[in-house]
Parts: structure tokens; C-alpha cells; sequence
């Protein structure tokens, strides 16, 4: 793995650009590429693929600055109630995204644009040439694969926007980073949504306002410094059994991970995840607590699956939006074509480390929230 200045230069030189706009990059870039260099035990593929990673989104930020200097009225772009989707992952949270984009009066993040959001869309004549095109070798390991039904415009997670600020889970998904990880946990997000809001008027500018529906699990580790970027934002948090949770997203990291390393530590990736989203928990649950609960609408997996439109409904009628005729349709043909996916093989807990019970009983407070939040009282 090149160090990080070669990879700061090699953007550079990509790119003919100098201006990162700031500097708040900077400490995640060096330690993620350290943790990369001494702890991930990357293969081959794996070396060229993050490289390739790291030095696609410094140079999107170097793109994104210069579309600012040349175009200083996109900062008067105004980002209006947003809604985000935060949860545990596995929680059909994924399946609440891409119905919500069925949408055709709302802006969501596209999957081409996720990673790519230079140039502007609303500058861009005819087809745009990343739909349909990978962004770098490890973009199919993480999106589009055999997880979700991405599809060419499909919804994607925030996490590319806040990789720009090298704060950002995505790196811990392709690799075993537990120094990076570590920092990550307590690191301040307050630039990296700034930041990402920067990106979201870029992406919105030369076209009409929408609002937009947005979602990554992690923001529930970084709620604070999301709304002191994002002020008058709300919440739609999808629930389900931690142990199940838990287990399926380890599977998930593993296969990504065991793609780019030969020496996977499944035991590890059950104590990461088991460790982050339990603290993630905790800290969502001390922020609705603290005077925030009535930005959230809450949704149960089982009710999710029992009747989609109808929660959708439910969420919108909260929001004070209606659902359209067009968009019920929309997304009645989104979920019968995509209605069960593939179904993960569940593997034997013991081989991440992990006893279900004392899953549970590290989500205990949530458990008992999660009843009174989104009951589920009839059978799947």
C-alpha cells in the first residue's frame, strides 16, 4: 500500500487540481492507510483495489472544490428537511430506501452518482455515462452485488459521500482495520456532514428542489453532529432481533473482506460489529431521549414485510406528505419484482465468536424500547 501522500499526489496529478478545500480529511486519510499498511494483511487485488478507492474519492473532492471556485453561487443551494433512514443494518432498511425512491417528487442518491458526484447531474446532457459504469475494482464487492437489489439507479447509503472525509464505515466493510476502526468509533463527524451537505447542493444544483431521502445505519453513531449540519432533519428507524442482526452483517463484511485479504479473522468481525452497533444503539437511544424522539417514525421488519405500501403510507401521512398514485404504483412493481431476494445461509454464530444470547443481552435497553417504538406482535 502506497503511503498517503503518494496517494494525495497521485489524485493530484489525475486530476491537474491542489484544492481540497480543507484539510479535516486529512487525520482519517493517514490513519485508515496506516491501519491498511501494518493491520489488514491485504492481498493483491485487495492492495490495488483500496488504493484505487482512496485515490478515487480524494480526487472527487479535488473535482468537487473546483466546481465551487468556478461556481460559488452552488453554496446558495438549500437543503430542506431532510429525511434520514437510521437503523441497525439488516433491518430492511435497504428495501425502505429503494421504495422511498420510487418516489418521483423526492431526490435520493443514486447509485452512480454515490461515488461519482462530480460532475453535477444538472450539468450533464443526455445519458450520463457513469449509470451502469463501476467506479473503481472494489465497487462491485460493496454495491450491486448479490445483497440488495441495487439496480442501475438504485438508492445508496451516504457512506461514499463521508468516505470524501475519510470518516466513513465503507473502509471497515473492505478491510480489517481495527486501528482505523477504533478511531472512527470516536471520531467527530460535526466537517464530514458539512461536507456532505456540500455535496448534496452539488448534486441538486441546475435541477428542481426536492427533499431528499437519505440512510446509512451509521448515523446513528454521529446523530449530534448530523443535525448541527442538517438541523431540521427527521428519521425513519427500521427494527429487528439484534442477534439477527448482528450475525447477518458479519456474513456480509465477510464476504466483502475475504475478497481482498487471505487471512480473514471471523471472530474479529463478529467483536466489530457486535462492539459498534451496540454503541451505536446507545448513543441513538440517548439521543431520543434527549428531547429528539419526535423526529423519528419507527418500523418493524415483520410489518415491513407484511405490507410495505402500507408503511410507507404511515411514514408519509407522519411526514405530511400523501403517497401518489404514480408512486404507489411505482413501488407495487418495485416490490413484486424484488420480493424475498436472495436469503442469506445463516452460518453457525460460533464461527464469529458470537453467542446470540449475550447479543441480546448487550441490546437489552433497545429491546425493551424497541417494543414500545415498533411492536411487532403478529407472526411474519
Amino acid at each position: 500500500m502506497q503511503g498517503y501522500r503518494q496517494l494525495i499526489n497521485r489524485a493530484r496529478s489525475e486530476t491537474g487540481l491542489d484544492d481540497f478545500g480543507g484539510d479535516s480529511f486529512r487525520e482519517g486519510l493517514e490513519i485508515l492507510v496506516d491501519s491498511l499498511g501494518r493491520e489488514a494483511r491485504l492481498n493483491a487485488r485487495g492492495e490495488s483495489a483500496l488504493a484505487e478507492r482512496i485515490v478515487l474519492h480524494l480526487r472527487q473532492r479535488l473535482e468537487i472544490e473546483d466546481w465551487y471556485r468556478r461556481h460559488p453561487e452552488i453554496a446558495e443551494e438549500e437543503i430542506r428537511q431532510p429525511l434520514f433512514g437510521v437503523s441497525l443494518p439488516r433491518t430492511g432498511s435497504s428495501a425502505l430506501s429503494f421504495l422511498l425512491a420510487s418516489d418521483p417528487a423526492i431526490r435520493y442518491l443514486r447509485v452512480w452518482e454515490s461515488s461519482r458526484p462530480s460532475p453535477p447531474p444538472g450539468t450533464v446532457a443526455g445519458p450520463d455515462p457513469r449509470r451502469g459504469v463501476s467506479a473503481s475494482s472494489a465497487d462491485e464487492s460493496l454495491k450491486g452485488g448479490h445483497r440488495t437489489p441495487t439496480g442501475i439507479d438504485g438508492a445508496m447509503e451516504c457512506q461514499d459521500l463521508m468516505a470524501l472525509d475519510f470518516k466513513s464505515q465503507i473502509f471497515q466493510a473492505f478491510a480489517q482495520v481495527p486501528r482505523y476502526s477504533d478511531w472512527l468509533l470516536q471520531a467527530d463527524l460535526a466537517e464530514t456532514y458539512a461536507y456532505q451537505k456540500r455535496v448534496l447542493k452539488l448534486l441538486q444544483w441546475r435541477q428542481p428542489t426536492r427533499p431528499w431521502r437519505l440512510k446509512a445505519p451509521s448515523h446513528m453513531l454521529y446523530l449530534d453532529a448530523l443535525v448541527s449540519a442538517f438541523p431540521d432533519a427527521r428519521f425513519v428507524m427500521t427494527h429487528r432481533d439484534p442477534s439477527e442482526v448482528i450475525l447477518s452483517v458479519a456474513t456480509v463484511y465477510a464476504d466483502i473482506v475475504g475478497k481482498f485479504t487471505d487471512a480473514m479473522d471471523h471472530a474479529y468481525l463478529g467483536d466489530l460489529n457486535l462492539r459498534i452497533w451496540s454503541e451505536a444503539m446507545r448513543r441513538a437511544i440517548a439521543f431520543r431521549d434527549a428531547g429528539n424522539d419526535h423526529r423519528f417514525h419507527d418500523i418493524h421488519f415483520r410489518a415491513m414485510h407484511r405490507d410495505p405500501l402500507g408503511q410507507v403510507r404511515e411514514l408519509y401521512a407522519w411526514l405530511g406528505e400523501s403517497v401518489s398514485p404514480e408512486f404507489a404504483r411505482a413501488m407495487a412493481e418495485w416490490w413484486a419484482a424484488n420480493e424475498g431476494g436472495e436469503r442469506l445461509a445463516k452460518p453457525d454464530p460460533a464461527r464469529f465468536g458470537l453467542d446470540l444470547a449475550n447479543v441480546r443481552g448487550m441490546f437489552g435497553d433497545y429491546l425493551a424500547r424497541m417494543d414500545r417504538w415498533a411492536p411487532s406482535s403478529e407472526a411474519a
